[in-house]
């Protein structure tokens, strides 16, 4: 056994418990405290397993796409949790990101760096079927914690339904069906007061 090899993967291992740390901006679906990124991520991956019927590409691998949702936020440790509507924050997210992938990828032996690298990339892109799903269930997964909080999260920060149609629109490109039930939700949301036009 590679004694060497073992030590960076534990090493690893420690270091994304991190990620435990990283609140995000979205709610519990009992409202009670703000969610992590390892919550969300974890979430992720079992609403792939259950809602990979809906993609539109019937034929992915979901494999990857599991994999893809639980890595893609491991950068958040060095990076931050970016909320999505925080224009001036989400400037800097790239570079962030970027660094944050050196230095936490580099940890782990090169073959299993480079493939969570690649995932994450893969992700981050958005160009094959599986990114395009792993990033629609990461754009419904807030949405759908809101929708069901009574657009807790929007309220406090302000947000408006012309706002997050232009952020997360771009979910249609991994699953019209997830977007158009997302879609009539919002719509919703706005005839109960939950969310401002």
């Amino acid at each position: 056994m590679d004694g060497q090899r073992l030590a960076q993967q534990v090493k690893f291992i420690i270091e994304i418990d991190k990620l435990k740390q990283v609140q995000r901006q979205t709610y519990l679906t009992d409202a009670s405290r703000l969610e992590n990124s390892v919550e969300h991520s974890w979430h992720l991956a079992v609403m792939g397993m259950l809602l990979s019927e809906h993609a539109n590409d019937s034929d992915l691998d979901m494999g990857r796409v599991i994999r893809m949702v639980l890595v893609h936020d491991i950068v958040e440790i060095d990076a931050g949790d970016t909320f999505l509507y925080d224009e001036a924050h989400n400037g800097s997210k790239a570079a962030r990101e970027q660094a944050a992938a050196d230095r936490l990828f580099s940890i782990l032996p090169t073959d299993q760096g480079n493939m969570l690298r690649d995932l994450w990339e893969e992700f981050e892109s958005g160009q094959t079927p599986e990114a395009r799903f792993a990033n629609s269930l990461d754009r419904f997964q807030p949405m759908l914690h809101n929708i069901v909080t009574h657009g807790k999260s929007w309220q406090e920060h302000g947000i408006r339904k012309s706002q997050v149609v232009a952020k997360n629109q771009v979910m249609e490109a991994g699953s019209n069906q997830l977007w158009d039930y997302i879609s009539r939700a919002l719509s919703d949301a706005v005839s109960n007061g939950h969310l401002s036009e």
